[in-house]
């Protein structure tokens, strides 16, 4: 994405992020997909104890329809990288849409656990998946400087979805049963489709205004020409011509990244969200359960994730915005530690809450600090590999963090059965958060920071950044000179198109006669050329 085709004559060029205009039609459909696929497990849990009695089993298995569907919905990572870097964003969110509605309908219709484990679980869980990764993919080629602010709006979309689908269940269970229940729910699953039509690829646009503007230079280049026109057309056909024949096959571009593990950051942060992901989600699984177990009705035991939910709202833009100031950003890791350590806290303090009262206020605190948590998350991970290697990154750290999420919540469960006690499970729950906060702060801090005070950056060939993608577009720069130094004379007019066609583009022709190139810049990467410093390339072996 953000390439130019060879075949049309333009050198590789990264697309600058807009950090507006069709953007923010696109956090939009990032909103709604973020919104489903983290309060939809949460919100499933409504449907638990009508579960338990018709099926006649045990909290714990009712609480691995959740469990697996957060499972499926990282572990799947690397495979959603794979399809996304082969066919693109668009087509995998809306063949994601049509798997996350199936399965809750089908699972309106199954018999026993074990259906509703591959229906409800697997099915939904790997389509919510698909929808999941590829937009905020998309995000992150749309924004750039706004891109704090853009991630915590995308998140924002997981308390306000779960402050409506919980009360929502509440009111289809008593209404419809649990059966009518996800039948509705797998119908509003569908609106994941019209999100993924709506997440159009940045150099689609860009491509069509180059190829316009290239169109009208070469008509006003051709016309006064006279009786030369037509040998000048017959001349730029044949380059194109000449070029397709000579056309070497291109490298093909790595469907998932595995160089990244080479960078000390992302080590750090994915060991950090490992510990994380074990207690993270715990509490508000099992909230609902307890309120219930305490005398709580049912009906303001669901209105606890609402409140929740309505919290989170607000924490997770406010958050996105405090990320984005020129003095915070830098050290967005520090904040981000932060904003797990007030989680952990707020978990272990809250364990020997017995009334409403108590929970409300659990309720309160959480929903700020799990709203920090969920704006910085992906942030942080954009900020160590950059928008290039993120695609790999993301669906590596989802993988890792599927076994965390198999381990978590259904461990909490059994506790829950063999010891009667949830306030056990609270403390365990905030010990593991506490304990990720204090491993990314100290990491952070000895292995990075005072390494990059003892070492000087490298001059060369930076470990991350450059990768895979600037050997490629190395690669294509080199075939295009080659083509433009066998076809020098019949190719003029055509480069001089390309110069008008796009600023950004290599300028083959101003090259050969020493008139020199710009660098192209992207993000976190400079693409290594010829008369351009390789000193510029942006590393991101720190936050």
């Amino acid at each position: 994405m953000g390439r130019a085709n060879p075949e049309e004559g333009q050198l590789p060029a990264p697309v600058k992020p807009p950090d507006g205009g069709w953007g923010w039609i696109v956090l939009l459909g990032c909103f709604v997909i973020t919104g489903f696929s983290y309060a939809f497990p949460k919100a499933v849990s409504v449907y638990f104890k009508e579960l338990m009695k018709d099926f006649h089993v045990g909290y714990s298995d009712t609480a691995w329809i959740s469990s697996i569907m957060l499972a499926m919905l990282y572990g799947t990572g690397p495979v959603c990288s794979i399809m996304v870097n082969q066919f693109g964003c668009r087509p995998v969110m809306l063949i994601g849409g049509l798997l996350a509605s199936s399965g809750m309908i089908l699972a309106s219709f199954t018999t026993n656990i074990i259906e509703l484990y591959l229906t409800a679980g697997v099915l939904t869980g790997l389509g919510m998946a698909l929808n999941f990764q590829p937009s905020l993919i998309m995000l992150g080629t749309y924004f750039d400087k706004r891109r704090p602010l853009a991630n915590g709006l995308a998140a924002a979309g997981s308390p306000v979805f779960l402050s409506s689908l919980s009360p929502l269940g509440q009111v289809l269970l008593e209404k419809f049963g649990w059966r009518g229940g996800f039948l509705i729910m797998g119908g509003l699953l569908l609106n994941c489709c019209t999100c993924g039509a709506v997440m159009r690829p940045l150099d689609m646009g860009m491509r069509r205004k180059m190829e316009k503007a290239q169109d009208k230079y070469e008509a006003k280049e051709m016309l006064p020409i006279g009786g030369k026109s037509e040998e000048g057309i017959s001349t730029a056909d044949g380059t194109k011509k000449a070029k397709k024949a000579k056309k070497k096959p291109k490298k093909g571009k790595k469907l998932l990244d595995f160089s990244i593990f080479s960078n000390k950051g992302f080590i750090i942060y994915t060991i950090s969200k490992f510990i994380l992901v074990l207690g993270l989600f715990v509490p508000p699984i099992l909230l609902v359960n307890y309120a219930k177990d305490t005398g709580v009705p049912d009906t303001e035991a669901a209105f606890l994730l609402s409140i929740i939910g309505f919290i989170d709202i607000f924490a997770r833009p406010a958050c996105g915005m405090v990320a984005g100031l020129k003095w915070v950003r830098p050290h967005v890791a520090y904040l981000f530690s932060f904003s797990m350590l007030f989680n952990g806290l707020t978990d272990i303090c809250s364990a020997r809450a017995s009334n409403y009262t108590g929970l409300v206020i659990f309720c309160v605190f959480f929903g700020i600090s799990y709203g920090m948590v969920g704006a910085l998350q992906f942030e942080v991970l954009m900020a160590i590999v950059g928008s290039q290697k993120f695609s790999s990154a993301i669906g590596l750290v989802l993988l890792i963090e599927a076994f965390a999420v198999l381990i978590g919540p259904p461990s909490a469960g059994r506790l829950v059965d063999a010891l009667k006690n949830y306030e056990v499970i609270f403390y365990l729950a905030g010990s593991e958060v506490v304990l990720s906060a204090l491993f990314l702060a100290m990491a952070t801090y000895c292995c990075l920071n005072r390494g990059k005070k003892k070492e000087p950056p490298p001059e060369k060939n930076p470990s991350t950044g450059g990768g895979s993608d600037t050997e490629e577009a190395e690669s294509d720069v080199q075939e295009a000179e080659e083509h433009s130094s066998d076809n020098h004379q019949p190719a003029h007019s055509t480069d001089n198109a390309m110069v008008a066609a796009s600023e950004e583009a290599n300028h083959v022709a101003e090259e050969q006669s020493g008139e020199g190139g710009g660098c192209p810049e992207g993000d976190g990467e400079v693409l290594a050329r010829d008369g351009c410093n390789t000193d510029q390339t942006v590393e991101r072996d720190s936050f």
